[in-house]
């Protein structure tokens, strides 16, 4: 069995319009989310083998605030170029190189490509992963070369609208 979260960056901010996509940072609704959110995965008590992150800053962020939260070094977040606006095939492919040793990895990225890895990997129609929305996928396999279309189960999805009262 391998799990795969995915988590798209929380909400960031279009003050500066001279400010590059790639650059954009978390905006005052994101920095509330993401410590939030990292905290309730934090809870629920699952383990992360690793940490991948797109290298834009919204993404990079939100990784970093999850590794916080869980214990992991800032070092220990991979940083990957090509996760930034990375398609669903992508980011299986990415899956598909990962080392046997990692049995659950958590990914950071951005839309559209997110809510289509998650829709490709379990088959489910999720519509739109929101900003810092997170999901679990079980995938039934012993090797991440294996992973593939629909070969997935979603077995949750969080996001920080589901909990009106969170800070």
């Amino acid at each position: 069995m391998r799990t795969v979260y995915l988590c798209r960056h929380a909400k960031s901010s279009w003050d500066d319009p001279a400010r590059s996509d790639f650059d954009r940072p978390l905006n005052e609704r994101g920095l509330r989310d993401a410590p939030f959110m990292a905290k309730l995965f934090r809870e629920r008590g699952e383990p992360v083998d690793l940490l991948l992150s797109s290298t834009a800053n919204r993404a990079l962020t939100t990784a970093l605030i999850f590794a916080k939260e869980l214990g992991v070094a800032d070092k220990d977040v991979e940083r990957m170029g090509n996760l930034y606006h990375a398609t669903s095939s992508t980011i299986t492919q990415i899956l598909n190189g990962l080392p046997a040793e990692v049995r659950r990895v958590m990914v950071f990225c951005h839309n559209p490509g997110i809510t289509e890895a998650v829709e490709h990997l379990s088959g489910e129609d999720i519509g739109n992963m929101p900003t810092c929305g997170l999901v679990r996928i079980d995938l039934p396999c012993d090797d991440w070369a294996m992973v593939s279309r629909e070969l997935g189960t979603l077995a949750w999805m969080e996001y920080p609208k589901r909990h009106p009262n969170r800070p």
